[in-house]
């Protein structure tokens, strides 16, 4: 039985409060943004600063991108040779302008980068431990963008926890 229920809209998103015999909080937010093409988008902050607005101390986050052709990885965030390193990878294994792909209504790179998508995450969870995400020391949440062109992405933020 739910002891109490609050929700508010802000300009930072829906915030639910429910209270139970744990108060328990669940948030939501919406992320616009700009790639300028194929590579990747350094997310941790923007996520980040959400979860500080919650100010959810335990809990966890997630993160679901809404498209068919970018991503959503962790991965090393120190060194940026680990994402050209990756970005070379993916693009041996899959590459543009196949012949053996029949989905090219947008080009060349049309199958590849959904291939792409399916081979990585389209959503991440993350554990939130003392107000942060409990991400390691040399880990960072990325936006892979799988088209060569500029696209706008979005992306939906779910935090949960007290």
């Amino acid at each position: 039985m739910w002891s109490t229920l609050r929700y508010s809209l802000t300009k930072s998103g829906l915030y639910i409060e429910i209270g139970l015999i744990v108060h328990m909080i669940l948030c939501q937010k919406k992320h616009s943004f700009t790639t300028v093409g194929r590579g990747f988008v350094q997310i941790t902050s923007d996520l980040q600063d959400a979860v500080a607005q919650s100010a959810i101390q335990t809990g966890l986050c997630h993160c679901f991108i809404h498209h068919t052709s970018a991503s959503l990885v962790i991965t090393e965030n120190a060194d940026p040779e680990v994402l050209v390193d990756l970005e070379n990878f993916m693009s041996r294994l899959v590459p543009d302008g196949d012949p053996r792909y029949h989905h090219d209504a947008e080009g060349e790179d049309d199958m590849p980068a959904h291939i792409r998508s399916v081979l990585t995450q389209t959503e991440i969870s993350i554990p939130i431990n003392q107000g942060r995400l409990a991400l390691g020391t040399w880990q960072g949440v990325y936006l892979w963008e799988h088209r060569t062109h500029q696209h706008l992405r979005n992306l939906t933020q779910t935090i949960q926890g007290e």
